[in-house]
């Protein structure tokens, strides 16, 4: 009886160890926006899941083979980032320049810097992250906005991504 129940056990354990690894996640990117109040300087990363983004060159580079071997694909990964993201202080916006860019075995990662002025730093951030929207339509794309040691939190997720959500101005209390 015992070694009945143990073998059944183990059947059950061998049929259901892969559901986890077959489980889909879900399709996002992470993104950090870093402002420093002193210099006005802006980085941003996206750090995108490579399984998610060798799939999307199929649409966003056709005419390039779906891998991120293909320098021609990357370039399309890269013109498709700098499109579909968008970052603006105080009604300014801010002109992001491609620092880095790793590719990674699991994971593909985009630095950009670019200025903004130091009086602007407190003022209104408007974001517009619509990366991969037009590829997954359960695309969710989570911002993160950092400045004067406060982080917000930004979400754009399915048909909405494309659209412009606003960070309010800082108000800094005086004693």
């Amino acid at each position: 009886m015992i070694a009945r129940a143990a073998a059944l056990w183990l059947a059950a354990g061998l049929v259901l160890a892969p559901l986890p690894a077959a489980a889909h996640r879900g399709h996002g990117v992470l993104s950090v926006v870093e402002i420093d109040a002193r210099t006005g300087g802006v980085r941003v990363s996206h750090r995108v899941a490579a399984h998610d983004a060798e799939p999307a060159l199929a649409q966003i580079a056709p005419e390039a083979q779906a891998s991120l071997d293909d320098p021609d694909a990357v370039e399309a990964l890269k013109a498709h980032m700098g499109e579909t993201f968008a970052l603006a202080i105080n009604g300014e916006t801010v002109s992001l320049t491609l620092k880095d860019l790793t590719l990674g075995a699991s994971e593909v990662r985009f630095e950009y810097s670019g200025q903004t002025r130091p009086s602007d730093v407190t003022g209104p951030v408007d974001v517009r992250a619509a990366m991969f929207a037009d590829v997954y339509g359960d695309e969710v794309n989570q911002v993160n906005i950092r400045r004067l040691g406060i982080t917000r939190t930004l979400v754009f997720s399915g048909a909405e991504a494309d659209e412009v959500q606003r960070l309010d101005a800082l108000v800094l209390e005086t004693r």
